[in-house]
């Protein structure tokens, strides 16, 4: 294990970095700066810069920039009692592999830091000048990328560390854009004359699912839990006067729905035939996806009575129109044999309350569409919106971000292949991926950038299942090391 990076990974984990609340990482990384002597900026977006100069011998070589993501996505399992705004991540070791008690580790891209930490810190490594740039909100908006000023950079080579395959290099990758919409009901509130008070609440609820990444494992079979109580909800809609009170699934918009509950109510009449249903529903499921997901829980159970109801039309137009949605991959590309060209994921569905005094009650819908083709990208944003204007009165779109073309003719590709072939005597992949990286956004701002993404292996990346090689991360960093003593 190279104790320096897994030991400045560990003073990571003790610092809240849920995205779009990078202030205290933000401030850790110019402490780090100021401890060890090295120039550091930081922007109205509160990315950091930190610049260090080439070692002797190494004065008139081109520079290059390490960068990585400060934020983490913060999921955590049903039981798990953790604040990410306030309580750092448990770590503990599993044989080979680094992982967080019951929540994501925040290896993506935590990881990619401490090695560029390392890096820029190890009196040994010879190397030419080295920025490393650290963006914030990299998981939910690529806010610090795009908020970027031009002339922040000096150095027209890139190594971005956020990738998470062993041995890969990558050279491109999806664009993407998130769709988010609203439907807005007024609760109709129980009176002890209405007919709901006789019918049965029931809680249904699905568990256990692997999620993951919404771009990297969107091809993998693994189940999204908001499409399957969906699923069930239409089946039994049609058949009997079923009243949803509330529906619950899902996080974050890059993220597989791993858990996700509704609760409705049902005429005593239907009392026998609604877990007959629901029986033949968890076989099929079981059928459909029980090789992949081994540990999935399909739950249901009487509960108490809600106080509320979702006005009965509504509910069944936004089961409707949720059933319509599209999820999962669309598309594999026809240039990059086995890549995934266009997805879209059914990422949450959230009961929420506006902020004014007289605030409507509403249900929140969140989407993310990737592609590596633009139009794709487009085209599938009014597909989804189209789907879910049946029942929402509200649909908008994200900005997106471009998607990073590959470019098989780069010097720098050139160096880090050849960097892996003299360390491991073995070729590494060169690849694009359907995952969103920041590096797109940088070429709108500075064309001319030669760039590549590595990374060490990890699994389960935004899911409580995450996990980080240790091996892996060790090669990844002597490869990292290599390279900038090639270049």
């Amino acid at each position: 294990m190279n104790q320096k990076v897994f030991d400045i990974f560990a003073q990571i984990c003790r610092v809240p970095r849920p995205s779009k609340h990078e202030e205290q990482i933000s401030r850790w990384l110019q402490s780090f700066a100021a401890a060890h002597g090295i120039e550091c900026v930081a922007d109205e977006a509160m990315n950091v810069i930190m610049r260090v100069p080439a070692t002797p011998g190494y004065e008139d070589r081109e520079g290059v920039i390490l960068q990585a993501h400060m934020d983490m996505v913060c999921e955590k399992n049903g039981d798990v009692s953790h604040d990410f705004m306030t309580d750092p991540i448990e770590t503990y070791i599993d044989g080979e592999w680094l992982k967080a008690k019951g929540t994501t580790l925040g290896g993506d891209d935590g990881i990619g830091i401490s090695m560029a930490l390392a890096a820029i810190t190890d009196p040994e490594l010879q190397h030419p000048a080295i920025e490393c740039l650290f963006t914030v909100d990299e998981e939910t908006g690529l806010t610090g990328a795009m908020k970027l000023r031009d002339g922040m950079l000096r150095h027209k080579r890139l190594i971005n560390l956020d990738s998470e395959d062993d041995g890969q290099i990558f050279i491109g990758c999806a664009g993407g854009i998130d769709t988010l919409a609203k439907m807005h009901y007024e609760p109709q509130i129980i009176n002890p004359k209405s007919e709901i008070l006789n019918a049965i609440p029931i809680r249904l609820s699905v568990s256990g699912l692997l999620g993951g990444h919404s771009g990297d494992d969107i091809n993998k079979g693994r189940a999204n839990a908001n499409q399957i109580l969906v699923w069930f909800l239409a089946r039994i809609m049609p058949q009997t006067e079923v009243r949803l009170a509330s529906i619950n699934g899902g996080n974050l918009r890059n993220a597989i729905a791993r858990e996700a509950e509704a609760v409705i109510a049902i005429p005593m009449a239907f009392k026998e035939q609604i877990r007959i249903e629901w029986n033949h529903f968890v076989a099929q499921m079981e059928q459909v996806f029980g090789a992949v997901e081994t540990d999935m829980r399909l739950d249901l159970e009487t509960t108490d009575m809600p106080e509320t109801f979702i006005p009965a039309d509504k509910a069944y137009r936004l089961v409707m129109a949720l059933c319509e949605c599209p999820h999962g991959m669309i598309a594999m590309s026809h240039d990059i044999p086995g890549l995934v060209e266009t997805s879209t994921n059914l990422a949450s569905i959230k009961m929420k309350q506006e902020s004014t005094m007289h605030g409507r009650s509403y249900i929140e819908v969140n989407t993310s569409q990737r592609s590596s083709k633009e139009s794709s990208k487009h085209h599938l944003k009014w597909v989804v919106e189209q789907a879910l204007s049946m029942a929402c009165d509200e649909v908008t779109h994200g900005d997106g971000y471009p998607g990073w073309t590959p470019n098989p003719s780069s010097p720098l590709l050139d160096i880090t292949k050849k960097a892996y072939i003299d360390l491991f005597q073995s070729e590494p992949k060169v690849l694009a991926i359907h995952a969103g990286l920041e590096c797109g956004l940088f070429l709108e701002k500075y064309p001319y950038l030669d760039m590549v993404s590595i990374g060490p292996q990890m699994y389960g990346v935004h899911s409580p299942q995450e996990r980080l090689s240790i091996p892996s991360t060790d090669r990844c960093y002597a490869w990292l090391c290599r390279i900038l003593k090639t270049l």
